[in-house]
């Protein structure tokens, strides 16, 4: 008789492209390592170069600074943390060391809280929405566009598009919890138990359970 693994009946251990939830967890950290490295160099050539973030009154409609130095380097250390956080989800889930997914996977619910966050305050406060584009700058792209759409229909379009970024980024998340599941569940699957024999001894027996496309489980008799 096959015995299955209870940790392997309530989560699925295929994501996108059908890969593997480790192989799309470290797509997904090496993805986000990219994009911080990225935006680290930017504040990086800001912080040395502090001019060309600077608008002039005509750009802006008043002497405004993009980001004051303090602001500047708050801005590099997280950077700096989520570079580390996306390094330890990518490291983790290629060493299979479960813990080391956590941080990455705090950040998605903190990160998944924020936009729903924001799609309530617009579902709620759905002017707010054209008093933030009146506040943009003149020249921005497509700003008297925007201005002429309907505000339902501008509000229902900004709901949606929050819908969908919320949808992706809550499949992200399952996919990286589905991989911390099942890295958890590989490293704590061996399972000892004790076998009374005829002659009243016991025995310890070793129950290494199995990925699901092999054999459920092995005993290897161990001596006493």
């Amino acid at each position: 008789m096959k015995m299955v693994a209870p940790w392997t009946r309530f989560y699925s251990n295929s994501c996108c492209l059908c890969c593997h939830v480790r192989t799309g967890t470290i797509l997904l950290g090496v993805w986000y390592l990219i994009i911080n490295a990225v935006v680290l160099l930017i504040l990086l050539s800001a912080l040395a170069d502090p001019d060309q973030y600077h608008f002039s009154s005509s750009e802006l409609g008043g002497d405004f600074e993009f980001m004051d130095d303090a602001n500047m380097c708050i801005a590099i250390a997280i950077s700096l943390l989520m570079i580390l956080i996306c390094a330890m989800a990518t490291y983790g889930a290629y060493k299979q060391r479960a813990a080391w997914i956590i941080p990455f996977f705090c950040y998605q619910i903190f990160d998944f809280a924020l936009n729903t966050l924001v799609a309530v305050t617009v579902l709620v406060y759905p002017n707010s929405i054209q008093e933030y584009i009146r506040q943009l700058p003149p020249n921005f792209p497509y700003r008297d566009d925007i201005m002429s759409v309907n505000p339902t229909c501008l509000v229902l379009i900004i709901l949606l598009f929050i819908s969908i970024i919320l949808t992706f980024k809550g499949y992200l998340i399952s996919c990286v919890w589905n991989c911390y599941r099942y890295i958890n569940g590989r490293n704590s699957s061996d399972v000892l138990v004790y076998v009374t024999s005829n002659d009243t001894t016991i025995w310890p027996v070793k129950l290494i359970f199995q990925a699901p496309c092999r054999s459920s489980c092995q005993i290897h008799n161990l001596p006493p």
